[in-house]
């Protein structure tokens, strides 16, 4: 695949594909994106945009406000209990974002583009940083 995109923003692109599902609703796809991650705490302090992105294409554009230690803050339509057994992972080093949907002028940049370009083929981390 080419690139066709440039991504200007310091941005966080995290691939959903474990969790997303067809008729995922608004508030599920954004506590998939915004949380459990293993983010390197020095680098994660000038993201300020995460993708969601499921099969290659950004699905939405989050605003990052905070970060904050894994399973700190509530959830909505995620339990911690399926958080955590998720794979049996770890939450030590884990961290999630506090945000909001990005402002329109933002997010029609990039919403629906493909990002697959930037992932190899065996890419195994799900978290990649842009511009951070």
């Amino acid at each position: 695949m080419t690139q066709d995109l440039t991504i200007t923003e310091p941005v966080l692109i995290i691939r959903v594909n474990k969790l997303f599902h067809d008729g995922i609703s608004a508030t599920e796809l954004y506590e998939i994106t915004r949380g459990v991650w293993k983010v390197a705490e020095p680098r994660r302090s000038s993201v300020e945009y995460a993708f969601s992105v499921y099969d290659g294409l950004v699905k939405e554009v989050y605003k990052v406000n905070t970060w904050h230690p894994a399973l700190s803050t509530p959830y909505k339509s995620r339990s911690e209990k399926g958080i955590t057994l998720n794979g049996g992972i770890s939450m030590e080093r884990r961290s999630e974002f506090i945000g909001e949907v990005a402002k329109s002028e933002v997010r029609e940049k990039y919403l629906d583009r493909s990002v697959a370009f930037l992932f190899s083929k065996s890419a195994a981390n799900p978290v990649k940083y842009i511009n951070c």
